[in-house]
């Protein structure tokens, strides 16, 4: 296996490399314009290469000059409210700026794609655990571009004999020895609860405590990023008998609320983390939880470290080792 990672500079992109590099790929570059990933988040063996995946030469050149076969397409915008604001970028670097991406690969000859999606794409469903033969009704501009994408995909399996599988998921969490999660700004709840037992936040806003929920706040996935990385290589393995698939990945349980998270990172921190009561946010489900039954089944991808004091206690050795994040990091060997 000789794979481009698009986006493997990034959080789950990063993870992704080691997993290719732990199960015996021959060559692993990285394509990243760094704008959100960190070049010290890349583990050697793999190569980084700085650039734009539009630039269909450069592309075309990678491919060619190191005989890549498969490429894992992690790069992208990725937060649903800037999405609202800025519909155009996202239809830009989602949608455009992937379709150069695959009309380059189909020319090099590279015929495997694996594509990091959303299970935004379901937009808000009113029953749940979610499975992939739910409708797709995207509700923002985020899930409706990985949409996009996805229904490209299907066109050029069709035309151009490419073999792809989409894998949906909501909330990555976690973090392995070598890398976690540092983004600017930080948006996601996992991060933000352990910046405040860091002292890096004074408190953490919980949107809401009237759901309709067991204990009154929303309730989420919350998937190990290792495990993410596992999907994303079996996921390639698995196009030898499955040339074109979705699947989802889902903690395969009930979920976690956000009362659920900040008490399971007191006692894994043993800091109090401070609370502030806030109204909901618009457009925020009481629960989003999928469900991974296909991906079971069909790839035998079973989650290692689902257990919610696991991710967490994962999140807090990566944040309390390494301070500073990828600040001042060297290229991780």
């Amino acid at each position: 296996m000789r794979a481009l990672v698009t986006g493997g500079a990034g959080y789950v992109g990063s993870v992704v490399v080691e997993e290719l590099l732990s199960a015996g790929a021959d060559k692993v570059i990285v394509l990243d314009d760094l704008s959100k990933g960190h070049a010290g988040a890349v583990l050697r063996p793999a190569e980084l290469v700085q650039g734009d995946i539009a630039d269909e030469s450069l592309v075309t050149r990678l491919c060619k000059e190191h005989g890549l076969d498969v490429c894992v397409h992690m790069a992208a915008s990725s937060l649903v409210g800037e999405s609202v604001q800025k519909p155009a970028a996202y239809y830009r670097n989602n949608v455009t700026k992937g379709l150069a991406l695959l009309d380059a690969l189909v020319g090099a000859g590279v015929s495997r794609f694996v594509f990091s999606s959303t299970a935004a794409t379901y937009g808000e469903p009113d029953r749940w655990p979610i499975t992939e033969d739910f409708p797709v009704q995207p509700t923002n501009p985020y899930g409706d571009t990985k949409l996009a994408f996805e229904r490209a995909l299907g066109w050029y399996a069709g035309a151009y004999g490419l073999r792809f599988a989409s894998l949906r998921y909501f909330n990555a969490a976690g973090a392995t020895e070598r890398n976690g999660e540092q983004h600017d700004p930080e948006t996601h709840l996992i991060p933000i609860v352990l910046d405040v037992a860091a002292g890096r936040r004074d408190a953490v806003s919980v949107f809401g405590d009237d759901y309709p929920t067991a204990d009154g706040t929303c309730v989420r996935d919350y998937i190990h990023v290792a495990d993410l990385a596992r999907a994303h290589v079996l996921a390639i393995e698995g196009m030898s008998s499955r040339p074109t698939r979705i699947y989802n990945l889902g903690c395969g349980g009930d979920g976690y609320s956000v009362k659920q998270v900040l008490e399971v990172a007191r006692r894994v921190t043993g800091h109090a983390i401070p609370e502030i009561r806030s109204p909901r946010r618009p457009g925020d489900p009481a629960v989003l939880v999928a469900s991974s039954d296909r991906i079971r089944q069909e790839l035998a991808w079973a989650p290692r470290r689902q257990d919610l004091a696991v991710i967490v206690e994962d999140a807090w050795k990566w944040c309390s080792e390494n301070p500073r994040g990828y600040q001042g990091r060297a290229a991780v060997r």
